[in-house]
């Protein structure tokens, strides 16, 4: 059947495809013929454009542009979806239309589609009734709790009931420093649970590397059948023996995007795969709200951490500490007793600082710093509160071993080519009131820095008293 006519009255980039029965692989989908303007995206002259070719000659395999002609011509009905895509960093309308074809091992497609920058709330909201009651589901549930992780559980488990599968899973991703945490997940009555930690180890970390290979910069990756987990498994092999092993037979994820950069991932394992389009009809909806929640809440703990770090040293600030102080006062996070709190101040940073400049003064700082770091507890909470002055706070510290920290802290207060710092100490079982324990340690650090500018003429007096 003679189609080029047809395809001249298009102005939309529009080809016709061939899904070919009894072939398999990229010589399964074929491109017939296209109109002038599909050409002109393919070839530089369009008189270089071949008919008859695999599609693959044009551009990068896309398995789920494949699914989409699989779909459409297994169904014999028409597809409309709209969707992000990486590879041309852009949002894509697309129409599928199944055509009459003279062979019987052939399906003909009409392959329409057109791309824009930014998404049209207008088109991602023109999806089927059954999508838009699910997605709507979950948008409420992102406000049935007030804590944010409650509501990323109540979301994961909603989107794991909607598409039917044994478990769905949200995994925060950053490629640059390589840390990958689950944010959530809802196993169902799913047995192969994993532990938390398993997602921070560098063996899960190298199979999150291999996903974006997987997506190929499309909007998402699938697989419904053993045909396409294979082809999965050429580029992800032991992620893929994994899942054999967990007996995950269909799989779907979704990259969650911010500002053109991929954030974290949704995925769901083990559904239907007679409902694989209206699943990912869903999700990419759901994908596109889910990202701009989890990139606000991202930023404001970003936020949170500027405002409470000190961005020279890398502990508490200032403003950490007052708000901590005030939190154990009005009762908000008391500091659990018995506790153990100590003042330091860094020893001849004025001289350092008139003498060898203010870079070799903030290394005194990031020495002690790490000092403190090197030699507290994991419960010990340590504070930059002034230039040159630190706070640590250790909760739940007994006297015995609040003393033998006082006396580690003390042993490397002087040590050779490294920063000297003076120790000022107090327990709660003398003194139980946080305020009247910082006093004391503080008037104690004072005699002790006097101390050993006295032993030390060579460094300049810089008191605080003014």
């Amino acid at each position: 059947m003679d189609y080029k006519g047809f395809l001249s009255a298009f102005r939309r980039i529009t080809c016709i495809m061939s899904v070919n029965l009894k072939e398999e692989g990229d010589e399964r989908y074929y491109v017939v013929d296209a109109n002038d303007a599909y050409k002109r995206t393919v070839v530089k002259d369009i008189e270089d454009f071949a008919t008859n070719v695999p599609y693959t000659r044009y551009i990068p395999k896309a398995v789920n542009f494949e699914a989409l002609c699989e779909n459409c011509a297994a169904t014999d009905r028409p597809i409309h979806t709209y969707f992000e895509i990486e590879l041309y960093n852009a949002w894509m309308e697309v129409y599928l239309t199944p055509l009459e074809s003279d062979d019987p091992d052939k399906k003909l497609l009409l392959f329409s589609y057109e791309m824009n920058p930014n998404a049209n709330i207008d088109k991602l909201t023109d999806i089927s009734p059954e999508t838009a009651y699910n997605v709507v589901k979950t948008c409420l549930k992102l406000r049935e709790a007030s804590d944010f992780l409650q509501s990323m559980k109540l979301v994961v488990k909603d989107i794991r009931e909607q598409c039917g599968a044994r478990r769905c899973s949200i995994l925060l991703t950053d490629f640059e420093k390589r840390k990958y945490s689950m944010l959530s997940e809802d196993y169902g009555d799913d047995p192969n649970q994993l532990p938390t930690g398993a997602y921070q180890s560098e063996r899960f970390g190298k199979v999150v590397e291999t996903w974006p290979k997987l997506m190929n910069k499309s909007n998402c990756f699938m697989f419904t059948n053993e045909r396409e987990m294979e082809e999965a498994r050429k580029v992800s092999p032991e992620w893929i023996d994994n899942l054999k092993g967990d007996n995950v037979k269909t799989l779907v994820i979704f990259p969650l995007r911010s500002k053109n950069k991929t954030i974290g991932y949704i995925w769901a394992g083990n559904f239907d795969p007679e409902k694989a389009f209206m699943i990912k009809e869903t999700l990419s909806l759901t994908a596109f709200i889910l990202s701009a929640e989890i990139a606000n809440e991202l930023n404001n703990r970003m936020l949170k951490v500027m405002s409470s770090t000190d961005l020279l040293t890398g502990v508490f600030n200032r403003n950490a500490m007052n708000n901590r102080i005030s939190d154990d006062i009005y009762g908000k996070n008391e500091i659990k007793k018995p506790f153990g709190l100590f003042f330091i101040d860094v020893n001849g940073l004025k001289t350092v600082n008139d003498t060898k400049g203010h870079l070799a003064g903030d290394n005194l700082l990031k020495d002690v710093a790490s000092t403190l770091k090197e030699l507290g507890t994991e419960k010990t909470e340590i504070y930059r509160v002034g230039g040159d002055e630190f706070m640590t706070i250790t909760p739940d510290i007994t006297m015995e071993e609040f003393k033998k920290f006082n006396e580690v802290l003390i042993a490397n207060s002087e040590r050779k080519d490294r920063a000297h710092f003076a120790v000022g100490a107090c327990h709660s079982d003398d003194i139980s009131d946080i305020r009247k324990a910082m006093q004391k340690a503080d008037a104690r650090m004072y005699e002790i820095k006097a101390e050993y500018y006295s032993r030390h003429p060579e460094f300049e007096w810089h008191s605080k008293l003014g």
